[in-house]
């Protein structure tokens, strides 16, 4: 069979979208509506009949103070994403001058970011500790006997304690990406601004914060919906405790419906939070980048 060149462009080029529309389909969307068909009814995960309740799951969503109130747990998570967005932003700047042993810096900073989750939890669960933790033994051996607490025990400071994790976590793998943007920038336009007697705030303010805005608006979106996806320190550190204090709205809708079996509630929990994500998404690119597109 001979086909035109035209006709075979098309076919290769249909071959290649095929694969990757496929997966998005199977993976994406189709489990996207059927999260929003199963927050229509009511299903315990197992019955193999699914009662439609219609908007039912919604009304008792928002109606029920205590599971929104959650998320003012995720905001611990927020602030320490905007100190984890400024602080990799700082460490990329100054590293991407030449300092000496740069790389060795780096490797360190990033070190944090290959390691495993649970690893990382465990070893700030021993960090934490309000008996033998190495963070309040320091704080004893320098003569701060009545500033020991506990960290993950205070419903004041636990999901502080949680969120710093993050931080010391997320910030290399911030940092790295920041540095490929800071290094995509020509240099000549940093020696022309130099020539003209721009100062170093006044490079940094004028070139590199409008030359990296798109990366910024990028790192932001990842640090917004990990504050708001927050799960894993939560789950494996304190379960929740103490009192449900460090509870946020992935880990009470896993408790929603694994333990309490209510499969529609947790479908409607999962689909508000898809929506939420959304909004703070749409408002990020218009705090960031204004009306631009």
């Amino acid at each position: 069979m001979n086909l035109s060149y035209s006709t075979q462009k098309k076919l290769v080029l249909f071959t290649f979208i095929l694969i990757p529309l496929t997966l998005l389909l199977t993976f994406t969307y189709y489990p996207a509506m059927n999260l929003l068909y199963l927050s229509t009814t009511s299903w315990n995960g197992m019955d193999p009949v699914k009662t439609f309740v219609g908007l039912d799951n919604y009304k008792e969503l928002f109606s029920n103070y205590e599971l929104l109130k959650i998320f003012s747990h995720n905001s611990a998570y927020l602030l320490a994403g905007v100190i984890q967005v400024t602080l990799a932003l700082y460490l990329a700047v100054i590293l991407n001058t030449r300092l000496r042993c740069r790389n060795i810096y780096k490797v360190i900073i990033f070190l944090p970011v290959i390691m495993n989750g649970v690893a990382i939890a465990f070893m700030f669960a021993f960090l934490y500790n309000p008996e033998f933790g190495a963070l309040n033994t320091l704080i004893s051996k320098i003569g701060l006997e009545q500033y020991r607490v506990n960290w993950l025990g205070n419903p004041d400071l636990v999901n502080f304690s949680l969120a710093f994790i993050n931080i010391w976590r997320s910030t290399g793998f911030t940092m790295v990406i920041f540095i490929g943007a800071l290094q995509s920038i020509p240099k000549d336009i940093y020696e022309a601004a130099q020539i003209d007697g721009a100062s170093f705030f006044q490079s940094f303010r004028h070139i590199t914060l409008p030359s990296i805005l798109i990366i910024i608006e990028l790192n932001m979106f990842l640090t917004v919906t990990g504050a708001i996806e927050a799960f894993d320190l939560p789950f494996v550190l304190t379960r929740g405790g103490p009192l449900g204090h460090s509870e946020t709205f992935v880990t009470k809708t896993m408790k929603v419906a694994f333990e309490f079996e209510n499969f529609g509630l947790a479908s409607a929990m999962g689909i508000v939070l898809l929506v939420i994500v959304a909004t703070f998404v749409f408002l990020q690119r218009r705090l960031i980048l204004g009306r631009r597109e």
